[in-house]
């Protein structure tokens, strides 16, 4: 993009706050096999190369998402894509929490099992995918689903549930973890309100290209186009997109939540 025509772009546009980057742990909560691979995981590639940990936890296994595919097949296939795309951008654990695909419901017993992972893993950021009604901010913007929704909503409940010594007690006693307030921040990635970013590189791009490439069976489910033309277009596209308000450099941008 030239000096012009970042110029002309960013009008009236404010420039992103940075990204925090004192903090070494954080725990990525999402619905499914690759959402954070569409544009998120060029962010986990560039914190990990810096040195930090970033662990994933996903509330199902996407089994309900390749209709050619019966679920037990499909829940097996992805959970091996999101092992294999997680390693490609430096993460090495990966939890699953065995929710069903498509029916995920806000409310205590989603919480329950986000807290105790955010008890577990102790992170100081927690990452999600968006949870408002639509992916845009304009009139007749794209519905968000169910899952994307209910999953977000409760992991920001979730991280005042985890610092609470009673709200679920019971893993205290159970699983011998302890209540968890240090969290300090929620980024909420593609969301429509979107408002600090961190750059990415060229070497951060190319790993979460690959690292959405990683689910191969998922993107031949989903689109007749060739899986690595339609990977660039969306990685490329949104990191593209978030650069117009960030001194024309890629970055990946989140609805940053202090707590």
């Amino acid at each position: 993009m030239t000096a012009t025509a970042r110029s002309a772009e960013e009008q009236g546009a404010e420039r992103f706050a940075a990204m925090p980057e004192d903090w070494t742990r954080a725990l990525a909560v999402v619905a499914h096999p690759d959402d954070l691979e569409y544009g998120a995981a060029s962010a986990v590639a560039e914190w990990t190369a810096r040195g930090k940990e970033v662990v994933y936890v996903l509330a199902t296994r996407g089994e309900a998402g390749i209709d050619t595919m019966e679920p037990a097949e499909a829940a097996r296939v992805r959970e091996e894509e999101q092992r294999a795309s997680a390693a490609v951008v430096g993460v090495t654990e990966v939890e699953f929490l065995d929710h069903r695909d498509g029916v995920l419901e806000e409310g205590p017993a989603l919480r329950r099992d986000i807290a105790a992972a955010i008890r577990r893993h102790r992170p100081e950021l927690v990452i999600t995918v968006n949870h408002h009604d639509t992916w845009g901010d304009a009139p007749g913007s794209p519905w968000n689903t169910p899952d994307h929704r209910a999953l977000g909503r409760s992991v920001l409940d979730a991280v005042g549930d985890a610092g609470n010594r009673w709200i679920f007690s019971d893993q205290l006693e159970q699983d011998g973890v302890l209540p968890w307030s240090g969290v300090r921040w929620v980024a909420v990635a593609a969301s429509p309100a979107v408002t600090h970013a961190v750059t990415v590189g060229d070497e951060a791009t190319r790993k979460g290209l690959a690292s959405l490439l990683q689910h191969r069976s998922y993107i031949e489910a989903l689109t007749d186009e060739d899986p690595e033309t339609y990977a660039r277009s969306i990685v490329h596209g949104g990191l593209d997109q978030y650069a117009r308000r960030n001194g024309g450099q890629r970055a990946v941008a989140f609805e940053l939540h202090p707590c």
